[in-house]
């Protein structure tokens, strides 16, 4: 996103809507070819989420809904490694510089910077004739040593995970129409279902507390029950979990009740970007409490076994539940 002076319509794109959100010193106002993070002696965690129309949003989401989520998914990334944010590099890939467009996006897109203390300091901006894409790589800072992996859960640990599960699956499908869309009749519902979809809540809050408790952790991105597997499998470990435990809206336990979905698609739908982790038993109530005081809702909703098997999904009956699918996949 580097530009001289402004000459092209690239560099006068830049110029009007993104060198005035770039405030950090460290972004030289947008006009060098680099930014330059510190890292005060922690260590430098760095992810990378695109979202393509068509696929993580509708072309006809608002743009200040696009760039939030752009962001925040990044966000929920580091969160989930226990990482404070640092900042972010954004490419965009635009069929044309609308301003209709632009305006909006990028006030969203510097509001949650400011918000999340995620600065931008650089990037892209590129034509394409195919969908729009949005592609940002977020940087946050740990002490050394101290990222929280994947890899470290053990058996006997509870699994738990914050916020609740499916409310943006069924946002999407609000927004697709068909029998979703016909049994959420009330509208207070219908907006939050769809707002869990458009601009997802990245636990930021809960980073160090993660930090501090977790032996294991990732986002839930893709579904919890295929996420889950991705984490087990990392970790050389299985899983047992309580559907019944796991922590649906008001909103969403109304539509499982009245058997218009099942648990299975909201366990399997993704955009949930809630954190997912395992937790040693003698320090659950610590996470919990800790999460309280911040205003996270946490769930056990199983526990941590032995063994490289699926893990385990239990019904009320304690049958197992076979499920088609464990998560959205791309390919």
């Amino acid at each position: 996103m580097a530009s001289g002076k402004p000459a092209s319509g690239e560099d006068s794109l830049i110029a009007r809507y993104f060198r005035p959100i770039a405030t950090d010193p460290g972004a030289f106002q947008l006009d060098d070819d680099a930014a330059a993070l510190r890292a005060n002696g922690d260590d430098i965690v760095v992810t990378t989420d695109a979202i393509v129309e068509g696929v993580h949003f509708l072309p006809d989401d608002p743009p200040d809904t696009i760039a939030r989520k752009a962001l925040r998914v990044n966000l929920s990334d580091l969160a989930a490694k226990g990482a404070t944010p640092a900042g972010f590099v954004l490419t965009l890939a635009l069929r044309s510089a609308d301003e209709g467009w632009l305006q909006p996006f990028a006030t969203a897109l510097g509001e949650d910077a400011a918000q999340f203390g995620c600065p931008l300091l650089g990037g892209d901006t590129v034509s394409t004739p195919g969908p729009a894409m949005i592609s940002v790589t977020a940087f946050g800072r740990v002490p050394a040593g101290k990222m929280v992996h994947r890899s470290g859960a053990r058996p006997g640990e509870r699994v738990m995970v914050t916020g609740t599960i499916g409310d943006a699956a069924l946002g999407l499908a609000v927004l697709k129409g068909g029998k979703v869309h016909a049994a959420a009749s009330d509208a207070a519902a219908r907006a939050m279902l769809v707002g869990r979809y458009r601009v997802p809540q990245p636990r930021v809050r809960l980073a160090e507390i993660v930090r501090a408790h977790a032996s294991a952790a990732m986002d839930v991105s893709d579904g919890l029950a295929g996420d889950l597997a991705k984490l087990c499998g990392v970790s050389g470990v299985s899983a047992v979990i309580d559907l019944a435990s796991i922590p649906l809206s008001d909103a969403a336990r109304d539509l499982v009740s009245r058997g218009v979905v099942g648990v299975e698609a909201l366990i399997a739908g993704g955009d949930d970007y809630e954190i997912l982790c395992t937790i040693p038993e003698d320090r659950v109530e610590a996470f919990a409490a800790a999460a309280e005081s911040v205003g996270i809702a946490v769930s056990s909703i199983g526990t941590v076994v032995g063994g490289t098997s699926a893990p385990k999904f239990i019904d009320q009956q304690g049958r197992e539940v076979a499920l088609e699918r464990l998560s959205y996949s791309h390919f």
